[in-house]
């Protein structure tokens, strides 16, 4: 059957039909890019870069410095120097000794430092100095 036969026999059904396509229809549309981005795995994010400085080195050097802590400096040559952390910058430190003469010592030149006491108590200084 064509479409005129059925519009003889079904003439309310044309008129609803011709009603329905007269109505303008706005589409929605889905934006693609979005669709892009929730079908495709997403990356992992990167790590961020840690921060440049810590202040954990400024912290130690302080809490040591306001106690008065005494302190064995061990040199790369193996030397101990042992007194209290007077002050510190970027580049060196100043250890007060007694009986012996201050000596500023640059940070280059430490292997590591520990408390005194810990070597009075009879353990092992830590491998990482503090």
């Amino acid at each position: 059957m064509r479409r005129s036969d059925f519009g003889s026999q079904d003439q309310p059904q044309d008129d609803f039909r011709q009603g329905a396509d007269q109505v303008n229809r706005k589409l929605i549309r889905p934006n693609l890019s979005e669709l892009k981005d929730r079908l495709q795995p997403r990356q992992p994010r990167r790590k961020q870069v840690p921060p440049e400085s810590t202040n954990a080195e400024a912290f130690y050097y302080l809490k040591q410095m306001n106690a008065r802590t005494p302190m064995i400096v061990v040199l790369k040559d193996g030397e101990e120097l042992h007194g209290v952390i007077e002050w510190y910058d970027r580049n060196c430190i100043k250890v007060n000794r007694v009986g012996a003469p201050n000596l500023m010592v640059m940070k280059d030149c430490i292997k590591y430092m520990y408390k005194a006491e810990e070597q009075d108590e009879g353990r092992a200084p830590r491998s990482d100095g503090i």
